[in-house]
């Protein structure tokens, strides 16, 4: 089992940054493909961002190539979502997830990941 707690979240100008992290916690935290996921209202859940269990590999979605950086630091059982340049279409809710994985990959799609955070609000205003 693997727990997830994301924080970081908040209200930002278009324009402005924000970094988010994603406390993992559990017997396997340390050998979890990780990612990043989003949900605005009325829309599907959309991947944003996702590192290998190593940091060694690392896949963006097109809307954020550019402006987000995923980092991890295995020490702390933490991952980062660095965004910057935000713009009001990120607005939404941002989900953690990780999966169990002995093998160095990177995992784009949400079926692949088997635990999820509560999810933080991140909020870009015009």
């Amino acid at each position: 089992q693997v727990q997830l707690v994301e924080s970081g979240g908040g209200l930002v100008q278009a324009g402005g940054s924000l970094r988010l992290s994603c406390a993992a916690s559990g017997r396997t935290a340390s050998n979890s493909a990780m990612g990043w996921f989003r949900q605005a209202p009325g829309k599907e859940r959309e991947f944003v961002a996702a590192t290998s269990h190593s940091g060694g590999s690392t896949s963006y979605a097109d809307s954020g190539k550019g402006r987000f950086t995923i980092s991890r630091d295995n020490a702390k059982n933490t991952v980062y979502l660095q965004m910057n340049n935000l713009k009001p279409e990120d607005t939404a809710v941002y989900y953690c997830a990780a999966a169990t994985s002995w093998i160095d990959q990177v995992l784009v799609t949400a079926q692949g990941y088997h635990y999820w955070g509560q999810g933080t609000q991140v909020t870009v205003s015009s």
